[in-house]
């Protein structure tokens, strides 16, 4: 039964909800990363949920903490689409840039990555590793390489072959914020010389909780984010951070890495999310 399911048949059944019921409703959503604002605000208006329509009515209460940008990709109008992701070390990034790259190239289009965390060897050799499994070109440089150049040369390659997308990783972790930012910015200005960056996807772990709306806001902040990837997204039990994101940031949640297959990734689909809640 999903985060909502009990109080549902709480509020459709014979017996009317408790406050006790409904302290259990919102120490549920706490602990499913909503956080305390988000909780009490949702619980608020669930109250004044009529028996007949409360399956509708808490789907839209929830619909309108989401997100009401576009979830599509931005797409160049020409040449490649080049797509950085971003996000600290440990959510996943290198992982979702290869499950990005099998998703496209599953979907008959033409894709390059882009190793471009050249801070972390073992980032560079799994991206590698990862671009031999799935049959997907990685370029990369020498050991310890300028990232911004490896950028480059991955931006004039995707250029010159003519690929439908460039997917691009980066470090996430440097001496400290300002580094890390300075280094993307710095990034995203090269690569846009060539092959304009369409989107800035960062990278969140749905398992570190109201942690990942944090690192959200700290990246939304810095640089323009324009999705998310919610990573460890394995069932709504602690999904709840994707409406505590989505509500307070207003970036939309683009895509979902479910498990560790590089097939257990998809488009974030907002109606089966609410289905699950629900």
């Amino acid at each position: 039964m999903g985060l909502f399911g009990k109080i549902i048949a709480k509020i459709t059944g014979t017996t009317q909800a408790t406050r006790a019921d409904w302290d259990e409703l919102e120490n549920a959503l706490l602990e499913a990363d909503l956080g305390p604002e988000l909780s009490a605000d949702i619980v608020k208006q669930a109250r004044s949920v009529k028996a007949e329509d409360a399956t509708s009515a808490l789907t839209e209460i929830l619909t309108s903490t989401l997100s009401k940008k576009p979830r599509e990709v931005i797409r160049a109008t020409s040449g490649p689409t080049s797509i950085l992701l971003v996000g600290v070390n440990g959510t996943g990034k290198t992982t979702s840039v290869a499950k990005l790259g099998l998703y496209f190239t599953s979907q008959e289009s033409s894709v390059l990555l882009c190793a471009a965390d050249t801070f972390r060897a073992a980032a560079v050799d799994q991206l590698k590793t990862w671009g031999e499994r799935l049959d997907i070109d990685v370029v990369h440089g020498a050991d310890r390489a300028d990232p911004a150049s490896v950028v480059f040369d991955a931006g004039q390659q995707s250029v010159a072959r003519g690929v439908d997308y460039l997917i691009v990783d980066t470090a996430g972790r440097l001496h400290n914020k300002a580094d890390l930012m300075a280094e993307l910015g710095k990034i995203k200005k090269v690569l846009d010389k060539v092959a304009p960056v369409q989107e800035v996807l960062l990278v969140v772990d749905a398992t570190t909780g109201q942690n990942g709306l944090a690192q959200a806001r700290v990246f939304s902040e810095s640089v323009d984010v324009t999705g998310i990837i919610l990573t460890k997204l394995d069932g709504s039990a602690r999904g709840g951070i994707a409406l505590s994101i989505e509500s307070a940031l207003d970036i939309p949640i683009k895509w979902v890495g479910t498990g560790e297959s590089p097939s257990d990734f998809a488009p974030f689909d907002k109606n089966l999310y609410l289905q699950g809640l629900l």
